[in-house]
């Protein structure tokens, strides 16, 4: 059962905003380039939402396929990609990727589906789907960097980083956190999406605390590789 996405299947408006203010230096996109250059292969993107880091990924694949269950998020990503011949959009999900066994180089998902236990049946339908030698990468945000993870935690007292982190490791996955900064265009932009992502005291509180126009976020980044070929005997 698809569970929704709490801010970009109600607010893609303010999610689009979001977006357009993350990782402005390129710090993550710079990282997965130098674990699996896409140039000339096939990228699949999953729960692409409206399908943002879409053009990303297609000035250098020959392929990038968007995956989303969500049909209004399914249109805007037809929209936004309707000019560019070598991406598509189907529908689908993690644990249903529309696609056949080894026929993609690099599994992309960030900020959605992947969010530590309970995400198995994902993690073994990335791999159906990679080439050997491919990639799954993970993209999640550290919520123990501050600030942003303290405003996490404020509303996710249950949450476990570290517990994650374990899962992931235990799975076969490498991680990396990375460092990037958030900038929005106007305080107004600013306060919109700390309301989307946050409850409404805490978002105050995030708003009261950012005292211009910049966030420093950190992410983690969790990197499986398919094996390449078989394994000899270990000694």
């Amino acid at each position: 059962m698809t569970i929704p996405s709490p801010n970009i299947w109600h607010w893609p408006d303010t999610y689009e905003l979001e977006n357009r203010a993350q990782d402005v230096e390129g710090a993550l996109f710079r990282h997965l380039r130098s674990i699996l250059d896409w140039g000339g292969k096939t990228v699949v993107d999953i729960g692409c939402g409206s399908g943002f880091h879409l053009p990303v990924f297609a000035e250098a694949a020959s392929t990038v396929i968007g995956v989303e269950p969500h049909p209004p998020l399914l249109d805007l990503a037809r929209q936004r990609v309707s000019g560019l011949s070598h991406v598509r959009i189907l529908a689908g999900s993690a644990e249903q990727i529309p696609l056949g066994d080894s026929s993609v180089d690099l599994v992309h998902a960030r900020t959605a589906y992947f969010f530590g236990p309970g995400c198995g049946p994902g993690i073994l339908e990335a791999m159906r789907v990679l080439r050997p030698g491919g990639a799954l990468a993970v993209i999640d945000l550290d919520a123990t960097a501050e600030p942003y993870g303290a405003w996490m935690r404020a509303d996710m007292p249950h949450y476990r980083p570290a517990a994650v982190e374990a899962f992931f490791a235990a799975q076969g996955f490498d991680l990396t956190r990375v460092q990037t900064r958030w900038l929005f265009p106007d305080r107004e932009s600013l306060r919109r999406v700390l309301g989307i992502e946050f409850t409404r005291s805490t978002a105050a509180k995030a708003y009261g605390q950012t005292p211009g126009l910049a966030v420093d976020v950190r992410y983690r980044v969790h990197i499986r590789r398919k094996p390449a070929g078989l394994e000899g005997p270990r000694t």
